[in-house]
């Protein structure tokens, strides 16, 4: 598995990770999970070189947090790279423009949240937390500036992040240049290439790493998906894909089946679409399977994509408007 540095940090981190948020089930989530399996994928992807794994607070109220805590545990010796991250206090994913950043990430919460995910943990300290939602007019607000230096000097935290909202990847642009903020979090896809616009340049000048979610788009990347597609209620997938995204998306989706190279999967062509990006950390995508455990390290091992090929693919870009869908 290749490693890619993380940032300024000195760290580095494998370029495919885990995200975790498929494992946590409970309402609002996806459904499906089962932890015995969660556990056999985890262990699976520590066994094929993969160290960094994304989870938070919300998912499942802390149980990809506890399933995290037992792979560490599982595997010692093993340099890891946990991240997690604060739900906004206000419950609101994504955050909404106006939101005042001490109704959504008060100091002592975002402490008491951190301290929340060590205990689920069974850590001592995380090696990067992350804003679950954001705004970039909270950049200069001095309560979250003192939260995020106290995270760090009591050693609750090594690392500080951002997870960007849906569709909105300019707006945390003021906050990276405040010079506390590690990482961003970004939905970065065949799609959704607008982090490239702006984003993605100002983290590679600023040496701050960037973790690319979402990048099978909540699973049409994966060429699956048809009209007809539903899922078990309370799965939050029914109110992303409504017959009207579905009626949107499928077409688009099948317009890049021509460019799959032989052999592999539209889900490896997204992926290797992503981390031929050398501005690109590590990509994240939900992996509940083993044999999608083994799609993922087998894009990642094919490393990036032929000039030609890449070049076709970036056609597909689709500027979608800014979505109040849920932050994953």
């Amino acid at each position: 598995m290749q490693q890619r540095a993380f940032g300024r940090t000195g760290r580095t981190v494998s370029e495919l990770g885990v995200g975790m948020w498929g494992m946590g089930g409970g309402i609002g989530g996806w459904t499906g999970a089962d932890d015995r399996q969660s556990m056999a994928v985890l262990q699976a992807a520590v066994d094929a070189g993969v160290t960094f794994f994304d989870s938070a607070l919300v998912y499942g109220y802390g149980h990809t947090d506890r399933l995290l805590g037992e792979l560490i545990r599982a595997n010692p010796g093993r340099e890891l790279f946990v991240a997690s991250k604060v739900p906004p206090k206000n419950r609101q994913w994504p955050s909404n423009p106006g939101d005042r950043i001490g109704e959504v990430f008060p100091p002592d919460y975002v402490r008491a949240s951190v301290k929340g995910i060590l205990r689920q943990l069974k850590m001592e300290s995380l090696d990067l937390v992350q804003f679950h939602v954001w705004q970039d007019a909270w950049a200069d607000d001095p309560g979250w500036q003192r939260a995020v230096e106290e995270i760090r000097r009591e050693g609750l935290a090594r690392h500080v992040g951002i997870s960007v909202n849906r569709r909105e990847p300019a707006n945390v642009l003021r906050t990276l240049r405040t010079g506390l903020i590690d990482a961003v979090q970004v939905v970065y896809n065949v799609f959704d290439q607008a982090p490239e616009d702006e984003l993605l340049p100002l983290c590679r000048e600023l040496g701050i790493a960037v973790i690319a979610r979402v990048p099978l788009d909540e699973g049409s990347l994966a060429g699956t998906l048809t009209l007809d597609s539903r899922w078990p209620d309370g799965d939050w997938r029914n109110s992303y894909f409504g017959p009207a995204a579905l009626a949107a998306t499928i077409p688009r989706v099948e317009a890049l089946r021509s460019l799959v190279p032989e052999g592999q999967t539209m889900a490896q062509l997204a992926l290797r679409f992503i981390l031929s990006n050398p501005d690109v950390t590590t990509v994240i995508p939900g992996t509940r399977r083993p044999e999608h455990l083994a799609a993922n390290a087998a894009a990642a091992a094919a490393g990036p994509l032929p000039a030609d090929l890449l070049a076709a693919v970036r056609q597909h870009r689709w500027d979608r408007p800014t979505s109040r869908a849920s932050q994953s």
